[in-house]
C-alpha cells in the first residue's frame, strides 16, 4: 500500500515511484527526519539567538565553551556504534535484541567514562572557575542518558525515524518552551545548561515509549558479551575517528576560549550555529539512504557507485543554494539576529559557511567507508583533518581571532573530505567522485 502523501505529488514524480515501494518508504523516512530537523533548525535557531541576544557576547560564549568542551568527549559515550549497530540489524533482524541490548550496556558504559573524563579534564583546563565547572558538569550528565540511542538505531534499521522524531520533538519542544520562559524570568546562565539536560533525559523517556507502543519490548534485550566483542571490534575505528572529528569540529572554540577569551568564542559561535543549523540535511539524508547503500553493495559494484555519486551530487547541489547567498548577505544577517553585539562575525559567516560543503560531502562519504567496513581509513582521514585544525588554530587565532579559527576550520573540514583521498590509493575513486559532484552536481 502506497503512503498517503504520494498523492500530494506532481504526476511525474508519482510515476517515477510507482511500484518502487522500497523508494517510497526512504522518501517518507528522508522527509520524517527532514521535518524534525527542519522544526529543531527553526525553533533551535530562534530560541538560540534569543539566548544569545540575552546573554551577550561574553556568558553566551562562556555557554558555548561548555557545549564545544563535553562534545570532545561525546564520542567515548557513542562508542561510534550507531552506523554498525543499524547495519549489522539491516544484515540480520533475527538478532535485534542481541544487537540492542549490548549496545545499550556499551554505551552506558561509555557515558559514564566520558562524564568522569570531562569532570577531570575541566579541573585541568580551568582550575578554580566554578561556574564554568557546573555548566559542564551539567551538560556532561546528559551523555549517561543517551544510552537509550540504539532504540533510535533500530528504528533507522527499519526506515521509521517517525516514532524517533516524535519522541525527541516532544521533548526538544516542551524544552524550548521551558528556556523562553527562563529568558523572560531573566534566569541565571545555568539555568540554560540545566535545560538541555532536561531535553536529553525526557527524550529517552519517551523514545522508550515509543519503542513499546510499536510493539517491542526493551526488558526482551539481552546481553552477549560475544556480541560486544564484534560491535566493539567494527566500531573502535570509528569511536577513534569520532573523538577526530569532534577535535576538528570543536577544538577551534575551545582553543578560541582559552587564547583569546569567552567575548570571542561568544562572537564566533554566532556565526557557527548560523552554519551548523544546515547540518540537518546530511544527518538525515544518509540516515535514510543509508540501509540502501549497505544493501546495494550487495547488487553489484555498479548500483553502489551509482547510488553514491547521486548521494554525493546531492549534497553537494545543496551546499551550493545556501551557501551562495549567505556568503552575500552574511553581514546583514548577524546584524538581524544577533543585533550589533555581534557584528564582527558578520565577515566569519560569510567565509564559515562554505564549511558546509566539506561536511556534508564528508557525512555522505563516511556511508561508503561504513558499508565498506573501511573505518580505519575512516580514522586515518580525520586524523589527518584534526591534526590541520589544530596546528592552524594555533598559529592564527593569535593573529587573527576568530578568523583565524574560521580558517583553520575550513581547511581542515576540506582536506579530511576531499584532500585526503588523495593521499590513500584505495580512496582515489572515491577523491574523483567528489570532485566531479563539486564541479557539475547532477542529480537528475
Amino acid at each position: 500500500m502506497e503512503p498517503s502523501w504520494i498523492k500530494y505529488l506532481p504526476l511525474f514524480i508519482r510515476q517515477r515511484l510507482e511500484g518502487r515501494l522500497y523508494l517510497q518508504n526512504v522518501m517518507s523516512n528522508t522527509g520524517w527526519l527532514l521535518a524534525d530537523k527542519i522544526i529543531r533548525m527553526g525553533v533551535g535557531l530562534f530560541v538560540g539567538i534569543w539566548i544569545a541576544r540575552y546573554l551577550g557576547p561574553e556568558q553566551f560564549g562562556l555557554l558555548s565553551f561548555a557545549f564545544a568542551f563535553v562534545a570532545l568527549f561525546s564520542p567515548i559515550s557513542s562508542l561510534g556504534l550507531e552506523g554498525i549497530v543499524i547495519r549489522n540489524i539491516v544484515r540480520d533482524p533475527s538478532l535485534k535484541d542481541e544487537i540492542l541490548g549490548t549496545a545499550f550496556v556499551l554505551k552506558f558504559v561509555g557515558g559514564t567514562a566520558a562524564f568522569l573524563i570531562v569532570l577531570a579534564g575541566i579541573a585541568l583546563v580551568r582550575p578554580g572557575e566554578n561556574l564554568a565547572h557546573w555548566l559542564v558538569g551539567i551538560t556532561a550528565a546528559g551523555m549517561i542518558f543517551q544510552t537509550l540511542d540504539p532504540i533510535d538505531y533500530w528504528f533507522q534499521s527499519q526506515v521509521q525515524s517517525k516514532y524517533s522524531v516524535y519522541a525527541k520533538n516532544f521533548a526538544f519542544l516542551i524544552i524550548s518552551v521551558v528556556k523562553i520562559f527562563f529568558i523572560l524570568a531573566k534566569a541565571p546562565l545555568v539555568a540554560f545548561a540545566w535545560a538541555g539536560f532536561a531535553e536529553i533525559v525526557l527524550g529517552s523517556a519517551w523514545i522508550v515509549i515509543a519503542y513499546q507502543a510499536t510493539g517491542h519490548h526493551v526488558k526482551e534485550w539481552q546481553l552477549s558479551y560475544l556480541q560486544a566483542k564484534t560491535l566493539f571490534k567494527d566500531s573502535w575505528p570509528l569511536l577513534m575517528s569520532g573523538i577526530a572529528i569532534m577535535i576538528y569540529m570543536r577544538i577551534d572554540q575551545v582553543m578560541l576560549d582559552l587564547m583569546a577569551g569567552d567575548h570571542e568564542v561568544g562572537i564566533y559561535s554566532a556565526a557557527v550555529r548560523l552554519v551548523e543549523a544546515w547540518y540537518f540535511i546530511p544527518m538525515a539524508v544518509t540516515s535514510s539512504v543509508f540501509p540502501s547503500i549497505v544493501e546495494a553493495k550487495t547488487m553489484g559494484e555498479d548500483i553502489f557507485y551509482a547510488r553514491l555519486q547521486k548521494l554525493y551530487n546531492f549534497m553537494s547541489l545543496t551546499s551550493y543554494i545556501i551557501a551562495l547567498p549567505v556568503t552575500f548577505l552574511a553581514g546583514w544577517i548577524i546584524e538581524l539576529l544577533f543585533g550589533p553585539l555581534y557584528s564582527k562575525a558578520g565577515p566569519m559567516l560569510s567565509l564559515f559557511i562554505w564549511s558546509i560543503l566539506f561536511t556534508n560531502l564528508g557525512v555522505a562519504r563516511s556511508t561508503f567507508l561504513t558499508a565498506m567496513n573501511w573505518t580505519k581509513i575512516h580514522l586515518l582521514t580525520v586524523s589527518l583533518g584534526c591534526i590541520i585544525n589544530v596546528g592552524l588554530n594555533y598559529l592564527l587565532i593569535p593573529r587573527y581571532g576568530g578568523m583565524g579559527a574560521v580558517i583553520a576550520s575550513c581547511a581542515a573540514y576540506w582536506f579530511a573530505m576531499h584532500g585526503a583521498c588523495f593521499v590513500y590509493k584505495p580512496l582515489f575513486k572515491t577523491g574523483y567522485m567528489l570532485t566531479k559532484a563539486m564541479i557539475y552536481p547532477k542529480i537528475w
